[in-house]
């Protein structure tokens, strides 16, 4: 097999997902970071935000009054035990089941469990299978 090589932090700055119940949203992704461990970044009464990912409620400023719409977001996670944690915690906040923790066919050691946020967004977190990190992660001082 030919070596693979990830990037991270070359091509995304941010991300807003626009939800219909910011509640019920928070829960179920304060319950999946909490299982990644990824603290939330911060909030205020119509957003909260985590790393590159922004939430916001429909009728915030930065929403314009509108739903983003289905999106699908993939996180990384440290092993399978983590998979398999976040697809649990994302359950028991009000997540639905899109695929249980397990193997998929798109590289030897893809280990992943998908859930549908309160909003039907499809919310992946991976294991890619041992790797070597040139670091934990890119960090930005201004």
């Amino acid at each position: 097999m030919e070596t693979q090589e990830l990037h991270r932090g070359r091509l995304i700055d941010h991300i807003q997902l626009v939800v219909r119940d910011l509640p019920a949203s928070r829960r179920f992704y304060e319950a999946i970071f909490d299982a990644l461990k990824i603290p939330i970044g911060g909030d205020g009464s119509d957003y909260f935000w985590v790393d590159e990912l922004f939430i916001s409620s429909i009728d915030s400023q930065a929403a314009a009054g509108k739903l983003t719409g289905r999106h699908h977001l993939a996180f990384q996670a440290a092993d399978h035990a983590m998979v398999k944690a976040f697809h649990d915690a994302g359950l028991a906040a009000g997540g639905k089941d899109n695929g249980g923790p397990g193997e998929r066919p798109y590289h030897p050691g893809y280990f992943a469990a998908f859930l549908l946020d309160p909003d039907g967004n499809n919310i992946e977190a991976v294991y890619h299978g041992e790797a070597k990190r040139s670091a934990p992660s890119v960090k930005i001082t201004f």
